[in-house]
């Protein structure tokens, strides 16, 4: 599996973006798919994720805010940052395949896009 994140860039706080997730090679339709970000000198954390029957997860600093969704039928995934605030600036990385008992941890996830850059300016 082949992932390709996209829709990243420069923002004022309060603003909003969506970034994609386009998958190649296999259909995601039974993936848990989730979104990470990682901040210059942090740790990669979680941001959200769905399963293949559309429940959602979120961490609690997005909850409110971002929206993940899916679209099986176009093998994408997306994520909705509404009301965006500097402490969000981070590259934001697609995943697939993640474990149900796992799916807020990196090493729950099989396969990884190469990110996309989120910029906030206060």
């Amino acid at each position: 599996v082949q992932l390709q994140a996209s829709g990243g860039g420069l923002v004022q706080a309060g603003g909003s973006l969506r970034l994609s997730c386009a998958a190649s090679g296999r259909t995601l339709s039974t993936y848990i798919m989730g979104w990470f970000r990682q901040a210059p000198g942090k740790e990669r954390e979680f941001v959200a994720a769905i399963t293949w029957r559309g429940s959602t997860y979120y961490s609690d600093s997005v909850e409110g805010r971002f929206t993940i969704s899916r679209d099986n039928s176009k093998n994408m995934v997306y994520l909705q940052m509404n009301s965006l605030k500097p402490e969000d600036t981070a590259v934001y990385y697609c995943a697939a395949d993640g474990s149900p008992y796992t799916l807020v941890t990196t090493e729950g996830y099989e396969y990884w896009g190469q990110g996309t850059q989120v910029t906030v300016s206060s």
